[in-house]
């Protein structure tokens, strides 16, 4: 439960998990990175849930994650069209899609890839590619997975979550001090997430995509900036961009975040 609002979950066949909650026209919401791919319980649902939560009053949400047991060579299109798959069986028809982060590169490649299956695509805190500093970070906390060291993976990444020295430094120590429950049960799943990330720049195919895009970012995004959100929302035939200059990498909860993507994927922004 969500406040009052019911939570279904399950596994599409091809093993993707999903959360529902809402009613109303469907929402696909892609997450995150998240450390498995399997469905989420404990404080990391509650977390997810809380992602998707402000959408979930007018819309009915999916909450999807990539597949487990990746081809540890997939690609950011292999995943992409995982998803393309259990969209088009699940729907039916294009929907609306809400990428988050690495969620959102995802999102990306699928209205490049299949376009047949995105109505309208919402990208938060994501980019046609991660920024120098992104990759270099990514690189290192999976460096840091593979040899046992989760403190040190999750104190590298939440640093990146920061505005500013002073918020990057707290952040850090947070992630050192959780870094077995952030990354503890780590799997191969990320970390092949995270090498097709590092392997992934659509920008100079942002041009073929069709859908009507609402690009938002943080002007202090450290994985991606504020150039890279501009870039991709000029590149894209239909896209707009909403900018949170003071603000690192945002979340769902942001102020009149949920309200603005709620009118854009009803044709009203």
């Amino acid at each position: 439960m969500v406040g009052m609002q019911h939570v279904a979950d399950g596994t599409w066949a091809s093993g993707m998990p999903w959360m529902r909650l809402g009613s109303g026209l469907p929402l696909v919401f892609l997450p995150g990175l998240t450390s498995t791919h399997r469905l989420p319980h404990g404080q990391d649902r509650r977390f997810q849930l809380q992602e998707v939560k402000p959408f979930a009053a007018k819309r009915e949400v999916w909450w999807a994650n990539r597949r487990p047991g990746l081809d540890p060579d997939a690609t950011m299109a292999d995943i992409a069209a995982d998803y393309a798959e259990a969209l088009r069986t699940s729907f039916g028809q294009p929907v609306d899609v809400l990428g988050f982060s690495t969620g959102g590169s995802v999102a990306l490649q699928l209205a490049v890839d299949h376009p047949d299956v995105v109505r309208r695509l919402v990208i938060l805190s994501a980019a046609g590619r991660l920024s120098s500093t992104g990759r270099r970070v990514q690189r290192l906390a999976a460096d840091e997975i593979r040899a046992g060291r989760p403190r040190r993976a999750a104190a590298a990444m939440m640093a990146m979550l920061g505005n500013g020295p002073a918020s990057s430094k707290v952040l850090a120590g947070t992630g050192w001090l959780l870094g077995p429950v952030f990354f503890g049960d780590a799997d191969k799943d990320m970390l092949t997430t995270i090498d097709a990330e590092d392997a992934f720049n659509l920008m100079a195919r942002l041009s073929e995509i069709v859908s009507p895009v609402l690009v938002v970012g943080g002007g202090r995004d450290k994985f991606y900036s504020e150039t890279l959100f501009q870039s991709t929302a000029e590149q894209i035939p239909n896209g707009r961009l909403v900018l949170y200059k003071r603000r690192g990498h945002v979340g769902t909860g942001a102020p009149g975040l949920a309200a603005g993507v709620l009118e854009f994927l009803d044709g009203q922004a």
